[in-house]
């Protein structure tokens, strides 16, 4: 998962700290067995051609290519797709956009998005340009999270309600996961199914997750320093307690371009 240009730059450092994060997402056996679940749906043949766009440090195009798919992973960040060819993955890295992706007409016989869509301010052009690049009857798998939904227990569910409402309002598209279904029909694509997975995250390796929406609700005004220290001193209590507690919603859309 990375960004599209619509999204607000990373510095290097920021874009480390994230690649740190996913790898510890990744390791997740929930997390793991989600990425599973998006490979079956793209139903691809051996040998098939499948993008995975906001490929970030290249995990699932490198295990789509371990599959025997011809993988291409694009980013629009060079220090993701950096990372990813630094990592020895098997597939083909490209630098490119959600909007302008450097593939020709039906190129691929698959397109797989993952916590992509909420930060792109058009997604509609998105899939008109996943519709582009896959050929007739190619499948498209998104997957992402509904970031007005996060569920954590917190001894101040009021507190911990406008963090998680703060942080979400800051995303450029925060419930695009919602409305996938609309967005395939809208499209054009056939054979629309959504299903809901549900990330219950305990270990205290998604801390900085916890931390990290807390933080960006108290730069955008939404909380004060105080509260956002208190909210963050009980997180990390819990965690060193393993009372940690965090639900992420995910929603997987599965679709075909028509065959004709």
């Amino acid at each position: 998962m990375s960004t599209s240009s619509s999204a607000p730059s990373t510095t290097p450092d920021q874009t480390e700290a994230l690649i740190r994060l996913l790898d510890a997402a990744d390791t997740l056996p929930a997390a793991a067995a989600l990425r599973t679940r998006t490979y079956e749906l793209l139903a691809l043949k051996e040998g098939a051609a499948v993008v995975d766009v906001g490929c970030g440090a290249g995990r699932a195009a490198g295990e789509l290519a371990e599959r025997g798919m011809r993988a291409i992973g694009v980013d629009v960040s060079e220090q993701m797709i950096a990372a990813a060819r630094a990592r020895g993955w098997r597939a083909d890295f490209r630098l490119g956009d959600a909007l302008d992706l450097p593939l020709g007409d039906g190129e691929v016989t698959g397109y797989r998005a993952d916590k992509v869509f909420h930060e792109l301010a058009d997604p509609a052009a998105a899939l008109a340009e996943a519709r582009r690049v896959l050929a007739p009857g190619g499948r498209a798998v998104l997957v992402g999270q509904d970031w007005d939904a996060y569920v954590v227990d917190s001894a101040d569910p009021a507190l911990t309600r406008t963090i998680v409402h703060a942080r979400a309002d800051l995303v450029t598209a925060p419930r695009a996961a919602r409305r996938y279904r609309s967005l395939l029909l809208d499209a054009g694509f056939v054979d629309v199914a959504v299903e809901a997975r549900t990330g219950v995250f305990t270990d205290g390796r998604l801390l900085p997750v916890l931390t990290g929406i807390a933080r960006a609700a108290a730069a955008a005004g939404a909380i004060t320093a105080e509260q956002e220290r208190a909210w963050i001193a009980e997180q990390e209590e819990r965690a060193a307690k393993d009372r940690m507690f965090l639900a992420i919603p995910f929603f997987v859309a599965s679709a075909a371009r028509p065959a004709r």
